[in-house]
């Protein structure tokens, strides 16, 4: 399975990386940027995910997840920004490489923008 979608709604996510091109190095040793089928620069974020909680909980522990962005998200997403991610896919992996086996989850999605403000907590009295 491919391109699995994903809510991720109930988490917080935070920029830990800001988004640059995704580069892979070609045959002669030199960086060079990846592009989509179309031609598109491919860019990376890497992010903090932690579960949204109700006040008074304890989150449980977060996780760094770096994200393939099919969009420039332009130059407003620096350290410690809180983002949402648009179309956020996931695709689950296993390579083996020299006798070990690496398995994970390839994050991808077509940009990001800015995470909306918590609404407020509202007070106890009201209805």
């Amino acid at each position: 399975m491919r391109d699995i979608p994903v809510n991720l709604g109930g988490y917080k996510l935070t920029v830990v990386e800001p988004p640059a091109p995704k580069m892979r190095e070609d045959a002669n040793g030199a960086q060079v940027p990846v592009t989509d089928k179309d031609g598109a620069t491919q860019f990376t974020v890497s992010l903090f995910a932690k579960l949204r909680v109700k006040p008074g909980e304890r989150a449980p522990k977060g996780e760094e997840i770096k994200v393939t962005l099919g969009t420039d998200p332009g130059p407003d997403f620096g350290e410690d920004a809180r983002v949402e991610l648009i179309d956020a896919r996931v695709t689950p992996y296993q390579m083996e490489t020299a006798g070990r086996v690496n398995a994970g989850l390839a994050w991808r999605a077509m940009g990001i923008k800015h995470a909306s403000p918590a609404p407020a907590p509202r007070p106890s009295g009201d209805k």
